[in-house]
C-alpha cells in the first residue's frame, strides 16, 4: 500500500511552491546534459553551470537541456529564476509523485510523465517521474537517475535520421513522449510472459507460494494502472491545446501517440482480469484438492465401519457365543470381512466414486 500510495504529501504546513524534494534517491551531484542542433548539424556538452543554461533559452537552434538528479531544491530554484517558471511548476518537478498531467503557462508548457522499469528477478515494477518543460525552441527535461529510455532520441538527432533535426521543439517533446509510451510496450511484454509462467504453475500445481505471487502481480498492476492511467489526459490535452508552441503536423503524432496509450491501458486491464480470474482459480483447485482428500478419506472409512461392527460384535466377551468354540470362526469372520471390503469397492467404481 506504501508503494501504491508513496509519499501522499510534504511537511503540512508549508506555503504554495515550498521546494522539498520528497523523492528517496538522491544523487550527490546534478548533470546537466545540453543537445544543441538544427538541420545542419549538432552539438553535445556538459554544462558546469546553471548560469550557463540561460544562453540556450533564445537560440534560434533546438536544446535540449537534461537536469539528471533533483534532489539539490536550490539548483532546480535557481533555474526555475533563470528561465522564469512558475513556482508551483518547480514544486511539483520536486514533488515526484505527482500524476501524470500537462499544464500550459503562456510561453511554456509543464508536462509529468512517469519512466516505468521492470525488475524480472524480483518481479517488481519501479516508477521514475520525468518533467518536461517545452518552450519556443527548447526542452528541459528533469529525472532522478541516469538511467532513462531516451538513448534512440539521442541517436537520431546524432545521425540526423528521421524528421528531428527539421523539427522544432515540440517535435522532440513528442519523440521523448513516445519513447516513455513505447518502453510501456516492452514492460507489457515482461509481464506478460510472467504471468503465464504464473499461469502454468497454477495448473501444474498451486502452492502458497502461487496464491503470493498472484496477490503481488495484483499490486503491481494496481501501481502500473495508477501511473499509466493518467497520461491518456495529458496527450488529449497536448492535441487540443491551441498553444503556437505545438504545431499541427506535431499533433498527428500525437494522435499516434494516444493511439498507442490506449492500447497500453486495454493491455493493463486484460492483465488484470486474467490475475483476479487467477486468483479464483486458485482457490478452486484448493477447493478441489480438499475434496479429494475429504473424499478418499470418506471412502475409507466408509468400507471399515461395517469391518469395525463385526470386529466389535465377536470382541464382546459373552460367554455363549455360537461361533467361539467353532474351529473355522476365525477364518470364516475374516472371509466376511474381506469379502464385504470388496463388494464395497466393487460398488464404488460402478457408481464412479472412485
Amino acid at each position: 500500500m506504501k508503494k501504491i500510495l508513496g509519499k501522499i504529501s510534504k511537511q503540512p504546513g508549508l506555503s504554495p511552491g515550498s521546494l522539498v524534494y520528497t523523492g528517496e534517491k538522491k544523487m550527490d551531484k546534478v548533470k546537466i546534459e545540453v543537445i544543441d542542433y538544427n538541420e545542419a548539424g549538432y552539438k553535445e556538452l556538459e554544462v558546469k553551470n546553471i548560469k550557463e543554461c540561460l544562453k540556450f533559452k533564445e537560440k534560434s537552434t533546438v536544446s535540449w537541456l537534461n537536469i539528471v538528479g533533483i534532489s539539490q531544491a536550490d539548483i532546480i530554484k535557481r533555474l526555475g529564476q533563470l528561465y522564469n517558471f512558475h513556482p508551483l511548476v518547480l514544486e511539483d518537478i520536486l514533488h515526484v509523485k505527482q500524476r501524470p498531467k500537462m499544464e500550459d503557462y503562456g510561453n511554456y508548457i509543464f508536462i509529468i510523465l512517469k519512466m516505468i522499469y521492470y525488475d524480472s528477478q524480483s518481479n517488481e515494477i519501479t516508477v521514475e517521474q520525468i518533467s518536461l518543460l517545452l518552450g519556443q525552441n527548447y526542452i528541459i527535461s528533469f529525472q532522478e537517475r541516469v538511467e532513462d529510455v531516451f538513448d534512440l532520441v539521442r541517436d537520431r538527432i546524432k545521425s540526423g535520421k528521421g524528421k528531428i533535426r527539421k523539427m522544432k521543439s515540440d517535435y522532440l517533446a513528442y519523440s521523448l513522449i513516445d519513447a516513455v509510451v513505447d518502453h510501456y510496450f516492452f514492460i507489457l511484454e515482461k509481464l506478460g510472459d510472467e504471468i503465464e509462467n504464473l499461469e502454468d504453475e497454477l495448473m501444474r500445481e498451486p502452492t502458497p507460494k502461487t496464491m503470493n505471487k498472484i496477490n503481488k502481480f495484483k499490486r503491481e498492476l494496481i501501481y502500473l494502472r495508477k501511473s499509466v492511467w493518467p497520461l491518456r489526459e495529458v496527450i488529449s490535452g497536448l492535441q487540443r491545446s491551441e498553444t503556437k508552441l505545438i504545431a499541427k503536423t506535431t499533433g498527428i503524432f500525437l494522435r499516434d501517440v494516444y493511439d498507442h496509450t490506449i492500447q497500453i491501458i486495454d493491455t493493463i486491464e486484460t492483465f488484470r482480469d486474467i490475475v483476479s480470474g487467477m486468483l479464483d482459480t486458485y482457490l478452486s483447485s484448493i477447493s478441489n484438492r480438499m475434496n479429494e482428500v475429504m473424499k478418499v478419506l470418506t471412502i475409507i472409512a466408509t468400507i471399515f465401519i461395517p469391518l469395525t461392527f463385526i470386529a466389535g460384535v465377536y470382541g464382546m466377551n459373552f460367554e455363549r457365543m455360537p461361533e467361539l468354540h467353532w474351529p473355522f470362526g476365525y477364518l470364516f469372520v475374516w472371509a466376511v470381512m474381506i469379502t464385504m471390503g470388496v463388494l464395497m469397492v466393487v460398488y464404488f467404481k460402478r457408481k464412479k466414486w472412485l
